[in-house]
């Protein structure tokens, strides 16, 4: 554990301390710099808690070297093969080091272990958990989810060169991303368990409250060097418009921009399609478009006129796809026609909302280690339809479900959990009403799946192999669309139509029931009963000493660990 310390309150500092005393896990060190604090109680209560442990040791620095130096020199006195950042006010819970030990035993690849954290008041009450995901490089362009508590492998630091002098602020987010772009995401472990308690806001005086626009120009100069480490220096990184302290990335096109080939499968309804088609061709600003109206069995009128109008626009080809509604051959069918090197599916039930989705979908697709991308979805009130797809949600045949869309019926204009409703992130799986690929890896996993999955699931399922190609899912709420959510197809509640989607549901779970159960996205302890984060009780994951390594470290089965105490659903 290393820790850098200035000026720090006696009760804070010696608390501190007290939280890494306290750990199960036994085989430690405390390492503590001195940055030097004029108040003369830090050097005091450090060298009685040194006298009174020999696991802790510490310097003095003759200068202040701010927090990124006075880190680096703590980091100097670690002789440990994984070091843990803390901050000099905060607390550890007694169990993190155990489970950062068991992580590393499990996972000897492991670079970087991370858990999750939460807050502490000034009376001890704990508030506020952030229950994280499995890495996400997306997310942590947008903001530092990984933050406390972080453990490194001390030559990856050695190879780093530590902290970085002139990132004050955001050092934290500048080490992380720099580590990542060094070792990659797989050599990045989460352990979903709170291993840190910050006492950061409420403690005051820290860096980031005093100059928090430094912090911020700190952070985005962090992930622009971190942009132009991995080849995507022309990038633009600006402040996310629902919440200008975070980032957004806006990826580059190329010029001249690819074509995209536009698949919408339509049937009658021609008030949704004629809406769906203006905005496409009239109200989006690419420039480089092809429409491919795949029509089964339209029969009404109004519907038959409208593609009549349609084909009039040199950009529209209308597709004649007879026969029973498969939602997965008709797309097949029309991608096989596509001329786009990129492939966008979309819903004749969208309306577009604003001129650059598209640039923004496009952008996205094309990045080499994206595989597919999904937009942020409306329902007609304002409320979220989709902000991506969570595996595993809700219950099927009496075990859980096949998946669900994360965010369901929150306020648009909520910036939902830690930012996760306006923030770039990844996914599984994304829904297919608004879902854009590159052409290649839509060939490459040989499309949707019309066999087993004509209607429900072949989203899911497409996406699912898009990841067995070692390709991500990416969503993005910078790309916002209305959906009429089945408004030409109707729901699945009549008898053959629940029949069918019981089949497909049957056929995901025989499929992919292991990678349903472990959505590297959703936390074990959040919920997978409803669509907005709740927590889970009582949490999927397994205690850590039940995977217990050898004899020498204490098991603590009756432990009255309060992580292990039920968390109000309010907090």
């Amino acid at each position: 554990m290393v820790m850098p310390a200035y000026d720090t309150p006696a009760p804070l500092l010696r608390q501190a301390i007290a939280s890494v005393r306290a750990q199960l896990y036994p085989h430690w060190e405390l390492c503590v710099a001195d940055d030097a604090s004029p108040a003369p109680h830090v050097a005091a209560i450090l060298t009685e808690a040194a006298a009174a442990d020999p696991r802790i040791t510490w310097r003095r620095l003759p200068r202040n070297h701010h927090i990124a130096g006075a880190t680096n020199a703590a980091i100097a006195l670690a002789k440990g093969e994984w070091v843990a950042l803390m901050d000099h006010d905060d607390l550890l819970p007694e169990r993190a080091l155990y489970e950062i030990a068991v992580a590393a035993a499990a996972h000897p690849q492991a670079e970087v272990i991370y858990g999750d954290e939460d807050k502490v008041d000034g009376a001890g009450r704990r508030h506020t958990p952030y229950f994280k995901p499995d890495f996400d490089p997306d997310l942590l362009l947008g903001q530092n989810f990984v933050c406390h508590l972080a453990a490194y492998r001390r030559t990856l630091l050695q190879r780093l060169g530590g902290k970085r002098e002139g990132f004050e602020g955001s050092q934290d987010h500048d080490l992380i991303l720099r580590a990542a772009a060094a070792v990659g995401r797989d050599r990045i472990v989460h352990v979903p368990a709170i291993l840190y308690h910050w006492r950061h806001l409420e403690a005051g005086g820290s860096f980031s409250q005093g100059q928090l626009a430094a912090c911020v120009a700190a952070s985005r100069r962090a992930v622009r060097d971190h942009l132009a480490s991995i080849g995507a220096g022309a990038a633009q990184v600006v402040a996310n418009p629902a919440e200008p302290n975070w980032s957004r990335v806006i990826w580059p096109l190329p010029t001249p921009v690819p074509r995209v080939s536009i698949i919408v499968p339509t049937r009658d309804r021609a008030d949704l399609l004629e809406r769906c088609a203006r905005g496409i061709l009239a109200e989006t600003d690419y420039p480089e478009i092809e429409l491919i109206i795949a029509d089964n069995d339209t029969a009404e009128p109004a519907a038959l006129a409208l593609l009549a109008r349609l084909r009039q626009d040199p950009r529209v080809r209308v597709l004649p796809c007879p026969g029973p509604f498969n939602y997965a051959a008709i797309n097949n069918a029309a991608a096989a026609q596509a001329t786009g090197e990129v492939l966008l599916l979309l819903n004749n039930d969208i309306e577009v909302l604003e001129a650059g989705w598209l640039r923004e979908l496009v952008a996205q697709a094309l990045r080499p280690d994206v595989g597919a991308v999904g937009a942020k979805l409306l329902y007609p009130d304002g409320t979220i339809q989709h902000a991506g797809v969570l595996l595993g949600m809700g219950r099927f045949r009496d075990g859980p479900g096949v998946a669900g869309h994360f965010g369901l019926h929150a306020a648009g204009s909520e910036i939902g959990p830690f930012g996760q409703y306006v923030l770039s992130r990844e996914f599984a799986a994304v829904t297919a009403a608004c879902l854009a690929m590159r052409r290649s890896v839509f060939e490459a996993v040989g499309g949707l799946d019309a066999r087993n999955l004509a209607v429900a699931f072949n989203d899911v399922d497409l996406c699912l192999r898009v990841r067995e190609l070692g390709l991500r899912v990416v969503w993005t709420p910078f790309a916002l669309l209305k959906h009429h959510e089945s408004a030409s197809r109707g729901l699945d509640t009549d008898p053959a139509k629940a029949e069918r989607f019981n089949a497909e549901a049957d056929y995901m779970r025989r499929r992919w029931g292991p990678v349903l159960d472990q959505d590297p996205f959703l936390n074990a302890n959040l919920s997978r009963e409803g669509h907005l984060a709740a927590i889970a009780l009582p949490p999927r994951r397994p205690k850590p000493w039940a995977a217990h390594l050898g004899g020498e470290w204490p098991v603590p089965e009756a432990h009255n660990d309060p992580d292990d105490r039920p968390l109000r659903a309010s907090a």
